[in-house]
């Protein structure tokens, strides 16, 4: 199993080119579903969720191609064309290593009028149920039943417009549901929706397919159902969690760093935060920079929220800049149960923090030093390489599978801008 080894004390310069966003990616390759002409989706990050998704698809009957490298508009491209449905099963054996993948259950509703789809896995950072996506498509007339770990869905007159409020905010039920409500008959209303910028990515990726999609990027989404979709071409927006990831990279090492093909709105509720915590990012033609100001940086409180709150996939990035911050900084986590499991592996750096509950509470330090440390889930996996960065020694971080899921060649990325970092084969 690979490990990454990082080398830290060393100062980030340079420049950082900002790949498509997974979280966008994910669902606008599930949309291939909903047409049976061709969708090109420009700026495709190199993943392992991305290629776990596409053997999904294909066996729905969807063909994939790549063609392309790099960033941007004119970078990555992947060609998808779902002519016809040739199965509604989404199996176990694929299913289980992504929640992502559940989003298939709207669109193949939608277009088929029945799925099968099982229940998923993915990172294991709290339970985070399908039941919203399922009650928000039973509202919309689909009859489900669940049987030995599979959704099993139906509908005989196709799907029809409804009115569903979120008892809690869910990105993906949105997206979901989204999805499901562009083939639909009438009228949807999605309140209490999420209003990520991956989804609004995805209701103008929609948008260009001919979906009638009114209140993106609020709480309130109405869908006024099609007939059919087309294929259309589609640029990924940038990943406003590697965004912030980089910020932080450069922040704990006392950096300096240009972050290219990037927006200052993805990462709206990150700066005010590093700017508190004496951070300098200015916006420039191309992205973002990003510059300590030489001396060390201040403690700040964070509560994690839905968007435009604070993103609890930055949560654990977060933690490892405040390890060292001057002062006691506190954290609360609001989205999942589970996300703390990175907590014990700073502390064997050094790091002095304390957890109860939802809360944990950072002392900081003047410095970590390297140590083995083990990954739990993505977000954790990337932090621990941040606190590495910034530790005296060498740090060593297994199980870095998950890694790969979310953050498209790190290591050459780092490397680039002169972090002693990189990977071993075991």
């Amino acid at each position: 199993m690979d490990r990454i080894r990082v080398i830290g004390g060393n100062r980030l310069q340079g420049r950082i080119n900002i790949s498509g966003a997974k979280n966008a990616a994910l669902p606008l390759m599930v949309a291939s579903l909903l047409t049976d002409e061709p969708l090109e989706l420009a700026n495709v990050p190199h993943l392992a969720d991305i290629a776990s998704l596409t053997q999904i698809l294909r066996q729905q009957g969807t063909t994939c191609s790549m063609s392309g490298h790099g960033s941007g508009a004119d970078g990555r491209v992947l060609q998808l064309h779902t002519k016809k449905v040739t199965s509604t099963l989404a199996p176990y054996d694929l299913v289980r290593k992504m929640r992502a993948s559940f989003l298939v259950a709207g669109p193949l509703l939608a277009r088929c009028g029945e799925a099968t789809v099982s229940l998923p896995g993915g990172c294991a950072i709290g339970t985070r149920p399908v039941d919203l996506h399922i009650k928000g498509l039973e509202a919309m007339g689909a009859a489900i039943e669940l049987e030995d770990g599979y959704v099993h869905a139906k509908t005989k007159t196709g799907l029809k417009g409804a009115r569903y409020v979120f008892p809690v905010v869910s990105v993906g039920a949105t997206e979901n549901l989204i999805m499901a409500a562009a083939l639909a008959k009438g009228t949807t209303v999605l309140e209490n929706a999420a209003r990520e910028p991956e989804i609004v990515d995805l209701g103008h990726c929609l948008q260009a397919m001919g979906a009638q999609i009114d209140g993106l990027g609020t709480s309130t989404i109405t869908i006024e159902g099609v007939t059919s979709l087309s294929g259309a071409r589609h640029t990924v927006l940038p990943d406003r969690i590697e965004t912030g990831t980089f910020l932080l990279a450069a922040a704990i090492t006392g950096g300096a760093v240009d972050l290219v093909d990037t927006r200052a709105d993805l990462v709206g509720a990150l700066l005010p935060v590093l700017a508190a915590a004496g951070i300098n990012v200015a916006e420039t033609p191309h992205g973002l920079s990003v510059e300590r100001n030489g001396a060390r940086h201040l403690a700040v409180d964070v509560e994690t929220e839905p968007y435009p709150g604070f993103p609890t996939d930055l949560q654990a990035q977060l933690m490892a800049f405040l390890a060292t911050a001057e002062g006691t900084s506190r954290i609360k986590e609001t989205i999942f149960e589970n996300r703390f499991m990175h907590v014990p592996e700073m502390m064997r750096m050094g790091a002095d923090i304390e957890t109860d509950g939802q809360l944990a509470t950072i002392h900081g330090v003047q410095r970590l030093k390297g140590a083995p440390v083990m990954a739990t889930d993505l977000r954790a996996s990337v932090s621990l390489i941040l606190a590495g960065l910034g530790a005296e020694g060498e740090t060593l971080v297994s199980r870095v599978y998950h890694l790969d899921r979310g953050f498209e060649r790190i290591e050459e990325k780092l490397s680039a801008v002169g972090a002693q970092i990189e990977r071993l084969k075991d």
